[in-house]
């Protein structure tokens, strides 16, 4: 397992969510708007959006990663059925922040970056290596945990509480998410206040 920890916090063949914290503190408000669905809320900033593009195609990629972590989970034939359907169902939701993100990156001029075929996924998170329920529940909560914090590294660059609350409300999915794996996986839930993001 931990070769299989080293794999996913190394970012080898895909953008890490390090390096995604660390570049969107220059996102702007322009994007951010396009992305809350605010069309007309963009139309009226100033910005420069040409390294959005970039920033928005590294959250793309994360959100390509785990909508396949969850496929290689949902075919690997080791998750029982009610979990089974709690995968399918955050699967969907990172459809849909797929969705939004590849919008944004269009509205902003930008070609979104390509989903990997499924066997480099596999090959990048090292799915042989899962054995049982367990070790396919501890891949995804390690996915979204590092989701929840490079959402939540985002929320302090904007001004306009409009704009923070879609990276908000993005955390929020996410720390569902983990919430329940962690749930599943029979752990306790964080030791203290504010576990995440820091």
């Amino acid at each position: 397992m931990t070769s299989l920890i080293q794999t996913l916090t190394s970012g080898a063949s895909v953008p890490s969510r390090r390096a995604f914290m660390g570049r969107t503190g220059t996102l702007s408000a322009v994007a951010v708007a396009l992305l809350a669905g605010k069309d007309a809320m963009a139309q009226g900033m100033a910005g420069d959006t040409s390294k959005d593009v970039s920033i928005l195609n590294v959250a793309l990629g994360l959100e390509h990663e785990a909508i396949n972590a969850y496929q290689l989970g949902a075919g690997s034939g080791l998750l029982q059925k009610p979990v089974l359907d709690v995968a399918v169902r955050f699967q969907a939701d990172h459809k849909a922040h797929r969705d939004a993100l590849i919008a944004t990156i269009q509205k902003l001029g930008g070609t979104p970056v390509m989903e990997k075929k499924l066997d480099d996924y596999a090959k990048a998170l090292k799915a042989d290596t899962l054995r049982n329920q367990g070790d396919v529940l501890d891949l995804a909560a390690r996915l979204e945990l590092g989701a929840i914090n490079a959402y939540l590294g985002v929320i302090p660059a904007f001004g306009n509480k409009d704009l923070a609350k879609v990276a908000g409300r993005l955390a929020a999915d996410e720390t569902m998410h983990y919430t329940l794996l962690q749930n599943a996986l029979g752990r306790p839930l964080p030791a203290g206040a504010l576990s995440f993001g820091a």
